[in-house]
């Protein structure tokens, strides 16, 4: 039996359950000191929405952590991720329904709440924060997770 990742172009869409997802990845690649072997991927399309993954201080391509101790540059990177992934699916940052913020720290939330202010100015997403003991890597220190829909072209030329 052959994987799913098998006999495809890294980080190309797949389709598994009739759903499009979204840059797939296995966990043994991306936690290679960790013993998992889990098929994820960063955004998954079902119907006309779009789940993203928590996304943090990482870059999407190269999976290198950016902004080391510093939760705002963290979560400019997690946004500018969401922002990607969101185009990659067909949909855009002002179709964000809701976000799920989780901070390692309560002294984070002012400037990570203002980074996403400034990727959110005007779209009004419902938002849930959260502060938790830590992340799946002890560097990063805030993780932000995206529901947002495919916008329907024709509804949208009427508005």
């Amino acid at each position: 039996m052959t994987s799913p990742s098998e006999g495809r172009t890294a980080n190309a869409p797949v389709v598994t359950g009739g759903h499009t997802r979204i840059r797939p990845f296995n966990t043994r690649d991306t936690y290679p000191e960790q013993n998992l072997d889990n098929d994820l991927c960063q955004a998954v399309v079902a119907g006309d929405t779009v789940y993203v993954r928590g996304q943090i201080g990482q870059d999407l391509d190269t999976s290198e952590s950016v902004g080391i101790g510093d939760a705002e540059a963290q979560a400019e990177r997690a946004m500018a991720n969401i922002k990607t992934l969101l185009e990659e699916a067909g949909s855009r940052m002002e179709h964000l329904v809701k976000l799920t913020i989780y901070l390692t720290d309560p002294r984070y939330r002012e400037a990570v709440y203002r980074t996403v202010g400034r990727w959110t100015k005007g779209v009004h997403p419902i938002s849930t924060g959260l502060v938790v003991s830590a992340l799946a890597r002890p560097e990063w220190l805030c993780e932000i997770d995206a529901i947002a829909v495919i916008p329907d072209s024709s509804k949208e030329a009427r508005a």
